[in-house]
């Protein structure tokens, strides 16, 4: 009887699109990730549901749009912070939720950013362990911004540290993730590792940036990268290698400040062009996956959940509305053609754009309204509108766009739509507070940069 597959999904935070040399970086080395994709799938057009983090990684975990859960604002706010009485509703089901009731072994290590509240922690939302910063890691104590409390290391539901030394936290978690494959090399497992880089402060060991040709954040994707190779590395002493799907991906496109990050993509995080929220998916599992295959059809990050539960057995919530379609025949080849014909580009509560198959059209940014239209297959960049030429394309994706407003809602309209709330407790707090007799490693980092 052939085993159920394991499952290792990577997220990146603020990773572009262009950041990988199999993507086209010119100077980046990603050698691990290029191999990774010469023998799996690699997405040219794969979106992430938000181009900030908080409503794109509750997205993916749900299989929804971020509207969908209450998650395309924070009380206001883009993304949540620290001690917020807000996070990801626990009855919503996520994909570690529904492998877990098939009786895997769940674990996130790294980067959650959907609640710092004990009922929105990992543990309460299908995952049986978590090592990690429960958020950006700019939200701890920097220069310039010492208001904030200390930046905590958590296991579990525990802070285990503060103001971590963030040189050793991508080491720190890949020797975690590799004590969980091999504690479960017996039985089915799900992984969720979530990087910290390449988001900023960043800080990074100096044998990564002696060899960047692109200062620290080069170096923090080399870091990615070797951090990839030692997992698959484990994966084939342990005998898994051809029992273990392997997805990798990022949160969002690159804030775009260190060179052709997002490719040739317009934008950059926090926008709905497609440098903000088009991202690198590449897929691996031998013997399923086409090896060296390019994927050009539309497909999301809300689509993964639906994938792996049709890989592994899983079930989807059947009380709830889930927005993901399956993947699983395109992946395994069976069939040429994604299932997914368009895309709603939200920013926050306010839907902007809409794709529809090889066209976007964008209707509104930052508040004010835009006629433009873009044929994504011939200008990616979208450099080139083509709204006045296109009168009965710009109609009929206008009605998807209104259609989407009726199911999903639209602050700028007022429609409501068919949504569910976000989880909220009466009080927050944080999980650290300052301490100026606390012997701390780094009791504030040196450098202030925020993402």
């Amino acid at each position: 009887m052939p085993r159920t597959p394991n499952v290792i999904l990577i997220n990146c935070d603020d990773l572009g699109w262009g950041d990988l040399a199999c993507y086209g970086h010119p100077v980046h080395k990603t050698p691990y990730l290029d191999r990774l994709a010469a023998e799996g799938m690699r997405f040219t057009d794969f979106y992430m549901a938000s181009p900030v983090c908080s409503p794109s990684r509750g997205a993916m975990l749900t299989g929804c749009y971020p509207k969908r859960i209450g998650f395309g604002e924070f009380d206001g706010h883009w993304v949540l912070f620290p001690g917020n009485p807000i996070g990801l509703n626990p009855e919503e089901t996520t994909v570690a939720g529904a492998l877990k009731d098939e009786g895997y072994a769940t674990r996130i290590i790294g980067k959650w950013h959907c609640g710092d509240q004990p009922e929105f922690l990992p543990t309460r939302h299908g995952f049986d362990g978590y090592y990690g910063i429960p958020y950006s890691n700019d939200m701890g104590r920097q220069v310039g911004k010492t208001d904030w409390p200390p930046l905590p290391l958590l296991r579990d539901e525990a802070v285990i540290e503060a103001q971590p030394d963030q040189v050793t936290i991508t080491e720190r978690y890949v020797e975690d993730a590799i004590g969980f494959l091999r504690e479960n090399r017996d039985r089915p497992f799900f992984l969720y590792f979530a990087h910290m880089y390449v988001h900023l402060p960043i800080y990074v060991q100096e044998r990564f940036l002696r060899e960047s040709e692109n200062g620290p954040y080069g170096a923090a994707v080399a870091a990615i990268d070797w951090a990839t190779g030692a997992l698959m590395a484990e994966l084939a002493r342990l005998g898994l290698d051809d029992d273990t799907i392997v997805m990798f991906t990022s949160d969002n496109g690159s804030r775009a400040d260190f060179g052709p990050s997002n490719g040739h993509l317009r934008g950059r995080k926090g926008t709905t062009w497609e440098g903000g929220q088009r991202v690198p998916l590449i897929v691996r599992w031998p013997g399923h996956v086409p090896a060296g295959r390019e994927e050009t059809g539309i497909a999301s990050s809300i689509d993964l959940f639906p994938t792996i539960a049709a890989l592994t057995g899983a079930s989807l919530p059947a009380e709830r509305t889930i927005d993901g379609l399956d993947l699983s025949a395109l992946l395994t080849g069976k069939t040429d053609a994604s299932p997914r014909e368009s895309f709603y580009y939200y920013h926050r509560d306010e839907l902007e754009a809409v794709r529809s198959r090889d066209w976007k059209l964008h209707f509104r940014k930052d508040g004010e309204p835009v006629d433009e239209l873009y044929n994504l297959r011939d200008d990616p960049g979208e450099t080139t509108n083509r709204y006045a030429e296109e009168p009965s394309l710009v109609a009929a994706i206008s009605e998807l766009a209104d259609a989407a407003r009726y199911d999903l809602g639209d602050k700028a309209t007022g429609d409501p739509g068919n949504v569910r709330t976000i989880g909220r407790v009466s009080e927050g707090a944080t999980l650290t507070t300052y301490d100026p007799n606390h012997p701390y490693y780094l009791a504030e980092y040196d450098l202030d940069d925020r993402g």
